[in-house]
């Protein structure tokens, strides 16, 4: 069997890449913030080898991210702040802290009495609990800066106490924040009573996106634009869906239907730019109704039914 590396073999090739004699240059040269936009694109990369299915690709893709902690480590471990064994034990201790009901002990080697299984423990205690935990490092970690910036002026946010808005990373895509930020809200009663009250707020930015427009404001439109996704953003939420995921899935949905019309000008000998808008919709409904037959040609194979005589299953 071929030598299978390990985790201090990848840590040690992370040393040499920095070594300011042996080292690469690219690597030598890199900081705190210019690894951080590959750090989201390998997060995504990641997201979309899931997507896809791509399992072949994803050990890589997972590797490429770890790649990323493992920089930020190495950072540390050269500015003498941490290094990536503390990463790990910061880690570990964490989850034990939030998971009382799997480690009641508080230590990896405690588990639940005999006979107690997990579906057994009354979610909303275990969700409550989880909250806790995190308000007490969120009230930690500002307490903290309370310290760091006593000695200097500070504004009214800066002394604030404690939000429930704490650490939801600014660097999240828009959506994806816009969904953490309203969840957070939310969870201490800021927020509609059911899905219509959503809708409702949704009809209403749009009409303010529409009065902007007739006023000619492209400046209030643009900023009813946000209010309106933050709306949308909220509605998804109370489907308990993600909103960067679905609207992942509408990027792809479109791509696989503009592409099909491309294709369908190109077979008649023309292409996007020189079709008219008629056209492109005849061939965009096109698109619709061939993902409507492949669609339901799955469900069929799916949930196993017979095929038509003379066709193939594949």
């Amino acid at each position: 069997m071929s030598h299978r590396h390990s985790l201090e073999e990848l840590l040690t090739l992370m040393a040499v890449l920095r070594d300011p004699e042996q080292g690469c240059p690219w690597d030598l040269a890199q900081g705190w913030d210019s690894i951080v936009p590959h750090t989201l694109e390998e997060a995504y990369e990641v997201a979309d080898a899931i997507e896809r299915r791509a399992w072949d690709e994803l050990p890589g893709e997972l590797g490429d991210l770890l790649f990323q902690v493992v920089y930020y480590a190495r950072f540390g471990e050269e500015e003498g702040r941490f290094d990536f064994h503390d990463v790990v034990d910061t880690l570990t201790a964490k989850m034990l802290r939030r998971h009382p009901h799997v480690f009641p002990d508080g230590t990896l080697a405690s588990r639940r009495p005999p006979g107690v299984s997990a579906a057994e423990i009354e979610q909303r205690q275990v969700h409550s609990r989880w909250e806790v935990l995190k308000a007490e490092e969120r009230a930690a970690r500002a307490a903290q800066g309370a310290g760091a910036s006593a000695s200097g002026s500070a504004s009214v946010l800066d002394s604030a106490a404690a939000s429930v808005l704490d650490d939801v990373p600014r660097t999240l895509p828009a959506l994806s924040r816009a969904a953490k930020l309203s969840k957070r809200a939310a969870r201490v009663g800021f927020d509609w009573p059911d899905s219509r009250g959503v809708i409702a707020k949704i009809r209403e930015e749009l009409d303010e996106v529409e009065e902007a427009l007739a006023a000619g404001d492209r400046d209030h439109a643009a900023e009813e634009v946000g209010d309106l996704l933050f709306a949308v953003t909220n509605l998804a939420r109370t489907l308990k869906a993600d909103p960067e995921q679905c609207l992942r899935a509408t990027n792809a949905k479109f791509e696989r239907r503009f592409r099909y019309v491309e294709a369908a000008l190109a077979a008649e000998g023309g292409s996007p730019d020189a079709a008219d808008l008629d056209t492109m919709e005849r061939h965009w409904q096109a698109a619709k109704r061939t993902e409507v037959r492949h669609s339901d040609v799955t469900d069929d194979i799916d949930n196993n039914v017979t095929a038509i005589p003379g066709e193939s299953r594949q």
